[in-house]
């Protein structure tokens, strides 16, 4: 995940929801071309916000069992809102349904308060060994990569809000 659009997660419940944010700042890349005179965030990108929040939910959710979590679908997706250098975009997603490997959430961005975004993901969970044959240890190597990453983005959780939702023998330093 080389384009990360969240810049830290407020809240987690384990099984049904999260809350992250993504402060948009003049100095993002894209936003010299999107648009020069009125800078925007691009609609793709706030859903690949909320395609990540929902992500960090369902690895939470299975304790990071997963290596892989893609996005199946997008459904009804509306964007009702500008995101502009200084906003701070809140993500929130709600799980709707699980069956198998298959989630679905509700999602929304909002910028203080008013909706710029909303829709429902469906995402896919799975390790590489079991779909695609690969060697198990990449699904190892990959999970406390993501281990690591998440610890990140929870930093402004307090350590025992953090250990309810990574439990002592997943945390990794």
């Amino acid at each position: 995940m080389r384009f990360s659009q969240l810049d830290r997660i407020q809240s987690l419940e384990k099984g049904k929801s999260i809350t992250a944010v993504k402060g948009l700042s003049l100095s993002e890349e894209y936003l010299q071309d999107h648009f020069p005179r009125f800078p925007i965030m691009p609609g793709v990108l706030m859903v690949e916000a909320m395609f990540q929040a929902s992500m960090w939910l369902v690895r939470a959710t299975a304790d990071f069992e997963f290596a892989k979590v893609a996005m199946k679908e997008a459904k009804s997706v509306k964007f009702q809102g500008f995101v502009q250098p200084g906003d701070s975009l809140v993500v929130n997603a709600q799980i709707k349904s699980q069956s198998d490997s298959l989630t679905t959430l509700k999602v929304t961005g909002t910028i203080d308060g008013k909706t710029a975004t909303s829709g429902r993901l469906v995402v896919d969970s799975y390790n590489f060994a079991d779909r695609e044959g690969l060697d198990p240890a990449i699904d190892f190597l990959m999970n406390n990569k993501f281990r690591r990453k998440f610890r990140i983005l929870c930093d402004q959780l307090g350590e025992q809000e953090l250990l309810e939702i990574i439990p002592p023998i997943l945390a990794v330093a």
